[in-house]
């Protein structure tokens, strides 16, 4: 193989041979025709951390002290609901999509009743568990150096995604962001949310009023699409002309009755692994100096 982090025991490929045509493609268009677009959390945050679930974005706020004890159990009570209608392999998008813009909705009026105030943000990040992949360093730095556009994708919140990004030292110049961002008043205090409700299963054009960025970087016509879902795989949509993809699905959760499905659909499927070894060796690759 190429690149010795594909001979980890966490990959999968449905078809290797695909998979080696696709990063030969990438290498030969180089850094500047790629860009990569991801999701954030559980893609590029841990879903694990020392044997504990790692906290998503909204996680981070429902664990903390600036909302209520009646306002986490509602969320948990939401939570427990809602997840497993998410990752029910015997439904479909169709099915799921209400489902979540019911559970979205739900929580952001609960959140909006806590009054949360926007100065707390960066505490409540800090004290949070919340943890980036293993190797995320050379993943944001590498990136930045080389100049390849991130396009961070969420159905997560955007304040508080970029608070980890920003605190975690890696929050550079090349990354985009389209998420739910929180929208405050005058004296900072959170009355709603910003623009259309992002939720996993919506995270394509219906959302992407701005276009403008994939037309700006419309000559980067080679993707490396990182996502935890099968929802993400419709990232790319805003991407005016796709030469080459190559998708890598992290699957962390029901890895069984997921992996079939995500075989199915993602080009490498990486099997509870915490680390963004593989991307970085996909990357370190294509962006190598010939």
């Amino acid at each position: 193989m190429l690149i010795p982090e594909l001979n980890k025991d966490t990959v999968r490929m449905k078809n290797p041979e695909k998979v080696h045509k696709a990063i030969l493609a990438l290498q030969n268009g180089g850094d500047k025709k790629l860009q990569v677009i991801s999701d954030f959390d559980m893609t590029l945050s841990r879903f694990k951390y020392n044997g504990e679930r790692s906290p998503t974005c909204y996680n981070i706020i429902d664990n903390s002290k600036i909302i209520s004890e009646d306002c986490r159990k509602k969320l948990k009570d939401l939570f427990n609901i809602y997840y497993p209608l998410e990752i029910d392999p015997d439904r479909t998008t169709e099915e799921k999509f209400p489902l979540m813009v019911e559970w979205w909705s739900k929580a952001h009026t609960l959140l909006c009743e806590q009054r949360i105030e926007k100065q707390k943000l960066s505490q409540v990040v800090k004290e949070s568990e919340a943890r980036l992949r293993e190797g995320y360093e050379t993943f944001f730095n590498s990136l930045y150096h080389s100049e390849i556009p991130l396009f961070i994708f969420s159905a997560g919140i955007g304040d508080v995604l970029e608070e980890i990004i920003r605190q975690a030292g890696v929050y550079h110049s090349n990354i985009k962001v389209v998420s739910n961002y929180m929208d405050f008043d005058d004296r900072g205090i959170l009355t709603g949310f910003k623009g259309d409700l992002i939720h996993t299963y919506n995270k394509n054009n219906s959302v992407l009023k701005d276009t403008e960025y994939f037309q700006q970087i419309s000559h980067r016509s080679n993707i490396l699409l990182l996502g935890d879902t099968l929802g993400d795989l419709t990232m790319s949509e805003g991407v005016t002309t796709v030469e080459n993809i190559l998708t890598i699905g992290f699957l962390n959760d029901k890895v069984e009755e997921l992996t079939d499905q995500f075989l199915q659909s993602y080009d490498i499927v990486l099997i509870t692994d915490e680390t963004l070894d593989v991307v970085n060796g996909i990357l370190n690759f294509v962006t190598a100096k010939n």
